[in-house]
């Protein structure tokens, strides 16, 4: 992979500019989110401090649930390590795509802004990525997720409650967003999806299992089921291009001796 010529404010001024589109969208989305977090009883400030530490849409969410279920700090801490894992594996890697720049503070300054996004507009990079392009999608996405955040909890305070929770309701169709696509595209997913639903109501109305605090019942959940389909529903690996050259020149050997 080629170094281009280096200059480090066009990259944090490249980074800013792809971070303007990224930002208008956590905004919206926060905006829900901090009507979710006034709901569980958090203030502006406090909602607005967690986005700017935690920085995911899925890890508040659940957060700010099991805040109002008053769950265990344990329980909270532990559910979003389980909702945000994914991030690991960005980190892992993103690492691959980083330029010789990026020393180990930058490493760790840049991993407290992986996201979704972020990484995928990273990764889309043809050349690699440097630490002030980063820090410029850094700067505008996240500053945009923390104040439509506290904004969310600001406005759920002053607006009429039939307002509020029609607003609220704006979180589900994120999470829909989500979903819905990749389910379209395979039949596994739509059964996962189901059975986590299905288990998540019974665990709810079952005896003795219904008992259990609904942090530890969703981690449970998470868990094995996630599990499950990875045991039973492995995602295939690709063959690398020098691996299928290899088996197609087989084939074709095979198909001359025929």
């Amino acid at each position: 992979m080629k170094q281009s010529n280096y200059d480090p404010r066009a990259e944090l001024g490249r980074g800013m500019r792809l971070g303007i589109p990224i930002g208008l969208g956590y905004f919206a989305v926060s905006f829900s989110l901090g009507i979710h977090a006034r709901n569980a009883g958090l203030t502006a400030f406090q909602a607005t401090l967690t986005s700017m530490l935690l920085n995911a849409s899925a890890g508040e969410y659940v957060a700010f649930s099991l805040i109002a279920e008053q769950a265990a700090y344990i329980e909270i801490a532990l559910m979003v390590l389980v909702a945000n894992a994914r991030y690991l594996l960005m980190s892992c890697s993103l690492s691959q795509k980083l330029s010789k720049r990026v020393t180990l503070p930058h490493r760790l300054v840049m991993s407290f802004g992986v996201t979704d996004e972020l990484f995928g507009v990273s990764m889309s990079r043809q050349t690699p990525v440097e630490p002030p392009f980063y820090y410029g999608m850094m700067l505008v996405a996240l500053s945009l997720w923390a104040a439509g955040t506290g904004l969310g909890v600001i406005f759920g305070n002053l607006l009429p409650q039939n307002l509020v929770n029609a607003l609220s309701v704006g979180l589900y169709g994120m999470f829909l967003a989500i979903i819905i696509p990749a389910a379209r595209k395979s039949r596994v997913i739509i059964g996962i999806c189901t059975v986590s639903m299905g288990a998540s109501l019974a665990f709810s109305l079952l005896p003795y299992v219904s008992k259990i605090s609904v942090g530890t019942r969703t981690i449970l959940l998470t868990v094995v089921i996630s599990a499950l389909a990875a045991w039973f529903f492995p995602i295939p690996e690709e063959k690398q291009p020098d691996e299928a050259d290899a088996a197609n020149s087989v084939q074709g050997g095979d198909a001359d001796e025929a």
